[in-house]
């Protein structure tokens, strides 16, 4: 009978949910999904000093917004419970209190300020230094003394001697020779496991099948193989996934932009988007496809498809996937999530919440602008001039398209003839029509009435098709549009007298 999968993610509370854990979390949670296993969210809280309920919040946050649930763990429970390590505190006390009476772990009185003097002294030396296990010679009179003292003492772990190996599903088979392992401490003075240890005991409670982590931790594996069969305890299977690395190949970092979960949900990616480049950071399916919907990506995902090098963060190719997955939306869908950002920016209207006329035409307006959104806000920043009374226009578009002399005269005849032009007749394509037509009686470029007419419109020199544009905005709002630039021209200072 084949054992079900059981896979954790297990963040420390301090700090924001990293994109690199966010990729760490992802790839545990589709091998789950795959298998029909269980994802198990964990949250490592040791750390007193830095870990806080609010961050604790943000990644919790952070997890959600990307779509990656959790079968057991904060707000959700299971059998495995408590999920925050801070409750399990006992767990680690009476674990090490087994690893001492079977001979693996040993009490240490060493003082710091005692082993950094021998540290430094060695390194004068220009000689390696590991713990040279003081402590593990010590008498049990000795010892006796020592604790009724009150001398403060940590707990070390024994490393035996011999070789440890471990297989991992990315990177293959993994040797060590123990002797280049240091007999490190599993309880600190304080009482406070440290990350091996809990590591550890928690995932040999929790029944944790396999552990998908980044590749930083491979290190660290030999030492936890060895807890494992310390504990009497199989060891899971591994796999080491690549870290993210920014554009200059350094490891990802605030230096390198945005890091964070929350910020690039705050810069208006999608999670779909965000959770289809992070799978390929790292992970191939083994052909060309990019794009994946969320249940394509559950199918196709394998531990093995995962490669050893490292991942770079591109930040171009993760705009490609966000404008990609923008364009499979629905307008109705778009609508939903820019609304927030439209009341932000005073432009939502509460009609554009129901089925109806104002509705249709507000998704008309976002499908226009699809094809040239990267990001969510752009929808804002793109769509503003329809949705705003009057347009500012750029001091950049008047110096470039409204130089043209008696331009105010060809501004005013465009308008008379839009005016003119019967309500069924208003579509992009008699409109283009009628505005060639004037162009040409009054013999200019239709280029010109296009530029200024753009800049009428929007305020800018780039847009949509102007006449998609000019359809949308309908005849109204248009003629009133041509009608203030015929003003803003006829206020500005004849030409001759600006050279």
């Amino acid at each position: 009978m084949s054992v079900i999968p059981r896979l954790r993610f297990a963040p420390s509370p301090t700090g924001l949910l990293h994109i690199g854990g966010a990729r760490t979390a992802l790839f545990n949670w589709l091998y789950a999904r795959r298998h029909g296993g269980v994802f198990v969210l964990r949250i490592e809280d040791t750390d007193t000093r830095r870990s806080s309920e609010d961050l604790v919040a943000g990644i919790l946050s952070g997890l959600r917004w990307l779509g990656i649930d959790w079968d057991e763990g904060p707000g959700v429970n299971g059998p495995y419970g408590p999920y925050f390590q801070s409750a399990r505190l006992e767990n680690y006390r009476v674990a090490v209190d087994q690893l001492v009476a079977s001979g693996h772990a040993y009490f240490c009185f060493c003082q710091p300020e005692e082993l950094k003097e021998r540290r430094e002294a060695a390194q004068a030396k220009h000689a390696g230094w590991m713990y040279d296990r003081a402590c593990l010679h010590r008498s049990d009179k000795a010892l006796a003394q020592l604790k009724s003292a009150g001398i403060p003492h940590a707990i070390r772990f024994k490393v035996p001697k011999g070789r440890t190996r471990f297989d991992d599903v990315v990177r293959g088979s993994i040797e060590v020779d123990n002797a280049t392992i240091d007999d490190f401490v599993i309880l600190r003075s304080d009482g406070r496991p440290t990350y091996h240890l809990s590591v550890v005991v928690d995932d040999v409670d929790m029944a944790i099948t396999h552990v998908v982590r980044g590749d930083d931790h491979t290190s660290n594996t030999p030492k936890h193989v060895l807890l494992y069969e310390a504990l009497n305890a199989p060891p899971p299977k591994f796999a080491h996934v690549p870290l993210i690395f920014g554009a200059d190949r350094k490891r990802l970092s605030k230096r390198h932009g945005a890091t964070s979960v929350a910020e690039f949900q705050h810069m208006g990616y999608l999670p779909d988007a965000l959770v289809n480049f992070l799978a390929l950071l790292g992970w191939s399916p083994g052909d060309d496809q990019e794009i994946f919907t969320r249940d394509a990506m559950v199918q196709a995902f394998t531990l093995e498809g995962v490669s050893g090098g490292n991942a770079v963060f591109d930040q171009k190719k993760l705009d490609w996937f966000n404008s990609r997955h923008i364009e499979l939306l629905q307008s109705d869908e778009i609508i939903d999530k820019i609304q927030p950002l439209l009341e932000e920016s005073r432009l939502w209207r509460e009609e554009y919440a129901s089925v109806g006329d104002s509705r249709t035409w507000l998704a008309s307006i976002i499908n226009l602008l699809k094809s040239r959104a990267t990001v969510l806000p752009d929808f804002i920043e793109y769509g503003r001039p329809f949705l705003v009374d009057e347009v500012t226009y750029e001091p950049e578009a008047v110096k470039k398209r409204l130089s043209v002399v008696g331009l105010a005269g060809h501004v005013a005849a465009l308008r008379e003839a839009y005016a003119a032009l019967e309500e069924d007749r208003f579509d992009s394509s008699s409109l283009e029509g009628v505005l060639r037509s004037i162009a040409d009686s009054r013999s200019i470029k239709a280029g010109v009435l296009i530029h200024a007419t753009r800049v009428a419109m929007t305020g800018t020199t780039v847009s949509p098709s102007l006449f998609e544009i000019v359809e949308l905005m309908g005849r109204a709002k248009t003629t009133s549009r041509l009608k203030a630039l015929e003003q803003f021209l006829a206020e500005q200072p004849p030409l001759d007298s600006l050279s």
